[in-house]
C-alpha cells in the first residue's frame, strides 16, 4: 500500500494506492459518516455487479463523453434528493472521469456540499481526475466550462480495477501520465519523481500512478484553484479540448487527445524558438513510444478550432493562453501567442 497525503487551503485527504479487494474501503475511511451512496456507471454494473449491489444507495448513469452534460448531472442530482440523501451521508464515486467529474460536482451541491470518496476505476482517472478537486461537465460552447473546485475526502485507487481495461482504456491513462513528464519540474524538484527517463524504459503501473498523483499533488497544494502554477497541469489541454469538442467526443478519447495537443505544443514551441530539435523529437518518441497519436494533423476548420479554444477556461482578456514547453519537464504559459501562430500547426 502507497499513501500520498494532499493538504490544501479547503482539505487534507489521503490517496490510498493498493492492490485489495474493492469491498474492503471501509476499512480507510477514517471520518465518520451514516450512510453511503453509490455513484456509478452502466459498464460496470455488468462487471462488478456484486459490489455495485450490495449498496443500499445507487445512482446509475450511462458512460461516455456525450453523456457528461446538465441532463445527466440534473438525473443524479434529483435521484440523490429522491433517496433523502443527508449532510452526514457519503457519495462514493466509482467510475471513470467522466463518472468521477459529475459525481463529484454533484457532492458539490447537493444540500451545498457532502463528503465525497473517489474510487477511481481507470488509469486515467487514477493518474488525475480523481485527484485534485476539479468537478463538473461539458457545454455546448466546449469541455468541463460548468463545474467547482471540490476537493474529496478520501480518493481510493485499487491497482485490481485496471485488469478490466480493454488496451485502447490503458493507453489513454498513459496520455495523462505522459504529460507529467513533460511538466515534472513545474511540480517538483524532488529527482526521485521525475518520469521522463523512467518511461523510456520499463515501468510498474503502481509506481507511475503514485508518482503522477505525488506530481499532481504538489501543484494542487501551490495552487488548488488554479490562479497560476495549476494551469501547468493542462499542457495539451486547450488543443485537446478543441478536438474534442469538434469531433463530438466520439473520435478520440481523451487521453489520444491531449496526446495530439501536446504534439502540436511541441511543434509550436520549435517554430517558435522556444525548445531545440533535439528536444522536439525527443519528446515526439516518448509520445510515439506508447502509440498515442500517430495522426496528429487532423485537417479540423481552423476558424472553427479557434473559436472552441477562445472559450477556453485560461483565456484572460480575450487572449488564447497556451502551456508550452521551454526545456525537458518543463513548461510555461503564453499569453502573446498570435492566432496566425497557432493556425501554422493546425
Amino acid at each position: 500500500m502507497k499513501t500520498i497525503n494532499v493538504k490544501t487551503k479547503t482539505k487534507t485527504y489521503d490517496i490510498i494506492i493498493d492492490r485489495n479487494l474493492i469491498q474492503d474501503y471501509k476499512r480507510y475511511i477514517n471520518f465518520e459518516y451514516n450512510r453511503v451512496f453509490l455513484i456509478t456507471n452502466d459498464n460496470l454494473t455488468k462487471i462488478y455487479p456484486d459490489f455495485i449491489n450490495s449498496f443500499e444507495n445507487t445512482v446509475i448513469i450511462k458512460d461516455g463523453e456525450k453523456f457528461k452534460n446538465y441532463a445527466t448531472f440534473e438525473y443524479i442530482t434529483e435521484k440523490l434528493l429522491s433517496q433523502k440523501i443527508e449532510r452526514k451521508d457519503v457519495i462514493l464515486v466509482f467510475g471513470g472521469g467522466v463518472t468521477g467529474d459529475l459525481g463529484g460536482f454533484a457532492a458539490s451541491c447537493v444540500l451545498r456540499g457532502v463528503k465525497l470518496i473517489q474510487m477511481p476505476t481507470t488509469l486515467l482517472s487514477q493518474v488525475d481526475s480523481s485527484v485534485g478537486g476539479k468537478t463538473g461537465f461539458n457545454s455546448k460552447y466546449g469541455k468541463n466550462l460548468i463545474g467547482a473546485f471540490y476537493q474529496p475526502d478520501l480518493v481510493l485507487i485499487y491497482l485490481n480495477l485496471l485488469n478490466t481495461l480493454p488496451d485502447r482504456e490503458i493507453k489513454t491513462g498513459m496520455g495523462e501520465v505522459v504529460k507529467y513528464a513533460f511538466i515534472e519540474k513545474n511540480c517538483s524538484n524532488n529527482p526521485e519523481i521525475y518520469l521522463y527517463d523512467y518511461l523510456l524504459n520499463s515501468f510498474d503501473y503502481s509506481d507511475i500512478i503514485f508518482k503522477s498523483c505525488s506530481l499532481k499533488s504538489s501543484v494542487v497544494e501551490k495552487d488548488e484553484k488554479e490562479s497560476g502554477l495549476r494551469a501547468v497541469l493542462n499542457f495539451g489541454h486547450t488543443f485537446a479540448h478543441g478536438i474534442e469538442t469538434l469531433t463530438d467526443y466520439s473520435k478520440f478519447t481523451h487521453g489520444e487527445a491531449v496526446a495530439i495537443g501536446m504534439k502540436l505544443a511541441f511543434e509550436l514551441s520549435l517554430k517558435l524558438g522556444k525548445i531545440d530539435k533535439e528536444y522536439y523529437l525527443s519528446a515526439f518518441n516518448l509520445i510515439d513510444k506508447f502509440n498515442l497519436a500517430p495522426n496528429y494533423k487532423l485537417g479540423l476548420p481552423k476558424d472553427k478550432f479557434i473559436n472552441v479554444m477562445m472559450s477556453d477556461k485560461k483565456v484572460l482578456k480575450s487572449k488564447i493562453r497556451l502551456v508550452l514547453p521551454v526545456s525537458k519537464g518543463r513548461v510555461e504559459i503564453f499569453d502573446n501567442i498570435t492566432v496566425e501562430d497557432i493556425k501554422t500547426v493546425l
